[in-house]
């Protein structure tokens, strides 16, 4: 997936969840964070953020703050940006063989990000963006989801009932050593997801190429649960 304009600037303040100020070429202005979680280990006084420009002059916001340097490691923390890569990474053959690409698909009481039809088989994926990183090990969630937890659970009853189920953590960055759920933040949804594995759902962690102006599915990193 690709930003059509981006600028660099550096982070004042985040005054809410969806709001900071940045310093862009010296002018401290208000934007839209493009991510509604915690991610108080990326935003961090003066640390250099990317922004796409918007192309709608009427809105209140100018710049949504899709990325940030993490020393000199580029996260991109946009939480949109996981299912546009994944829907790439569908459509160019990450599975063999596809008739259809349905986004957002109700089953049970859940929607689903995708619905897959692919040689004779029925996919369920589930997508969930990573952007939370320690010492080389990346981790999902950065805060208690119980919504993630739902997730899980209506994908194991899917796959008790003929589909092929996924989830998959796209890693918003590209080095990292191995993924693994957030026990200390949300030790239910770490639970949750050893139950789904074992239900057969399967669970894949992608790590992505990050630029500037670019977020590309790279390859599969090990899952440690």
């Amino acid at each position: 997936m690709r930003y059509n304009n981006t600028v660099k600037g550096r982070f004042v303040s985040r005054l809410n969840r969806f709001i900071a100020n940045v310093e862009i070429d010296g002018r401290v202005c208000v934007c839209h964070v493009k991510n509604t979680g915690r991610c108080r280990e990326l935003l961090t006084e003066d640390a250099v953020v990317v922004l796409e420009v918007s192309d709608n002059p009427a809105r209140k916001t100018a710049y949504d703050l899709v990325a940030v340097y993490k020393g000199d490691m580029l996260i991109n923390m946009d939480s949109q940006a996981p299912n546009r890569a994944l829907g790439e990474w569908i459509t160019a053959g990450g599975f063999e063989n596809v008739t259809l690409v349905r986004p957002e698909c109700k089953y049970g009481s859940s929607r689903f990000d995708f619905y897959v039809e692919a040689g004779g088989r029925r996919i369920f994926a589930e997508v969930k963006g990573v952007t939370l990183e320690v010492d080389g090990v990346v981790m999902f969630p950065d805060a208690p989801t119980e919504r993630g937890v739902k997730h899980l659970r209506e994908l194991s009853d899917a796959a008790q009932n003929g589909y092929d189920t996924y989830v998959f953590f796209v890693v918003q960055m590209e080095k990292c050593k191995y993924f693994t759920p957030n026990v200390n933040t949300h030790p239910e949804f770490a639970q949750a997801l050893r139950e789904a594995q074992r239900d057969g759902v399967r669970v894949r962690a992608l790590n992505c190429k990050v630029t500037e102006n670019t977020l590309t599915i790279n390859g599969d990193v090990e899952v440690v649960l």
